[in-house]
């Protein structure tokens, strides 16, 4: 029953925090003591916050669908697709109004029904190719 149990505190927290931006809800599906290894930001549900904020002020239409899922003991893993159209500045750069279409594996420990650690592996070269940062893969 707790696999289940993550599995749909982890579609809240796609859904309500990134595709929603509802922060509120955060601290509800958020331990106090959650450590992000995916990145060097601010842990705890502040962190995950601030990271939301960014990403939806770099791309007002952000939307992640969970395409895969496993669920075992305390951790779901999980496959998602990231679209967003980008009109803000991100990570210094400045909005160019392109949409990128990304993916992201995810991986999330939960403890007492709440997110406690995460590691993630998103797509950020395709995401950066298809803004135009980075060029893209050469064809011969």
């Amino acid at each position: 029953m707790a696999g289940n149990e993550n599995l749909e505190t982890f579609r809240r927290l796609i859904e309500l925090g990134f595709n929603e931006g509802n922060l509120h809800e955060l601290d509800k599906l958020i331990a106090a003591d959650f450590v992000e290894h995916q990145f060097l930001g601010e842990s705890g549900p502040q962190g995950v916050k601030s990271l939301i904020s960014q990403l939806r002020m770099a791309f007002p239409d952000l939307n992640m669908t969970i395409e895969d899922t496993v669920s075992s003991g305390d951790k779901v893993w999980a496959r998602l697709r990231c679209q967003g159209t980008h009109k803000g500045p991100l990570m210094g750069i400045p909005p160019t109004g392109r949409k990128i279409d990304t993916s992201a594996l995810e991986v999330c420990r939960f403890s007492r029904g709440k997110l406690v650690e995460h590691w993630g592996v998103p797509d950020r070269f395709a995401a950066m190719s298809q803004l135009g940062i980075l060029p893209g893969p050469r064809r011969e």
